[in-house]
């Protein structure tokens, strides 16, 4: 078995984004040689996450106002969190956002379903942050 391992780094220019990194992971599956099995994709800070759904703008803003209403940004006096960072929500949207996602890799392709694609959401961005790539297999 094989094993591959690569970080990818971003940096938002805006608080919360939303970014389609499944080119830079179909790059590094490329760039790995493995044909059958399985690809983990983890946000490695703790105010980002990784997740899989629609590349839809439309979807994108209904998860920004969905994250809201569960936990709002403002006032940042309601989180105990907040002493010395304001960024107790980043936290908590994390949470229902998801750290990782694996993948099958099948025929050296990613194994998805209709519309699938892979997402970095960032949640308290305007600093370079990392994602990390660890690809297993055959």
């Amino acid at each position: 078995m094989k094993s591959y391992r690569k970080e990818l780094w971003v940096e938002t220019p805006n608080r919360r984004d939303y970014i389609n990194i499944t080119p830079q992971v179909e790059q590094c599956l490329a760039s790995s040689g493995i044909r059958e099995g399985l690809v983990l994709v983890n946000a490695m800070h703790i105010t980002s996450s990784v997740f899989i759904n629609d590349d839809e703008s439309g979807l994108h803003h209904d998860f920004e106002v969905w994250l809201e209403k569960l936990a709002p940004e403002k006032p940042h006096s309601q989180y105990r969190h907040n002493g010395f960072e304001d960024n107790a929500d980043a936290h908590m949207k994390r949470q229902l956002m998801g750290r990782e996602v694996v993948v099958a890799i099948t025929e050296g392709r990613l194994d998805f379903g209709p519309w699938e694609q892979i997402f970095y959401g960032e949640y308290d961005g305007r600093r370079r942050k990392r994602i990390l790539v660890k690809i297993i297999g055959e």
